[in-house]
């Protein structure tokens, strides 16, 4: 029994420890997503549907829960977040090369019409994130008409 106690205790001031220790926070400030909002003009439907689904994991800047102040949650969050940028940054739309627009786009219809995206776990979380048939329909409309022009060369704007 003495043992079980010590463990217990370890990781409960492992636990405590851990919340002195944060990850560094995914925040910017400014219009961080307007380059990209500029360049592809998605319709209104489509550009609320990016802000509330898509945003906190895919660009520069996340709107955090209150539960991401507790470790390790903390930690989780931060990795999904840059695991998330790593893939598509709409933040970082402009060091894209024509090519790698049409291919983030590519990506993004197929990850949404698979149901892959959003993931899961964060829709878990944020109900107002579950894509409708109609919502994923407009996605994947505005997607492929702007990758029709990155593929013939042209700025979609």
């Amino acid at each position: 029994m003495k043992i079980l106690k010590k463990i217990f205790l370890s990781l409960l001031l492992v636990f405590i420890a851990m919340q002195f220790y944060r990850p560094e926070k995914n925040l910017s400030q400014g219009a961080h997503t307007a380059p990209f909002l500029t360049e592809t003009n998605p319709p209104p439907t489509v550009k609320t549907i990016l802000q509330e689904t898509c945003y906190d994991c895919h660009s520069n800047n996340t709107d955090y829960p209150w539960y991401n102040n507790i470790a390790p949650v903390s930690f989780w969050l931060k990795h999904h977040i840059d695991k998330g940028k790593e893939h598509l940054n709409f933040s970082d739309w402009e060091q894209y090369s024509m090519k790698q627009k049409d291919h983030k786009l590519e990506e993004l219809i197929e990850e949404v019409s698979e149901g892959k995206m959003p993931l899961k776990e964060y829709t878990w979380t944020h109900k107002e994130a579950i894509l409708s048939n109609t919502q994923i329909d407009a996605i994947t409309k505005w997607a492929e008409k702007t990758r029709i022009l990155y593929q013939l060369g042209k700025q979609p704007n």
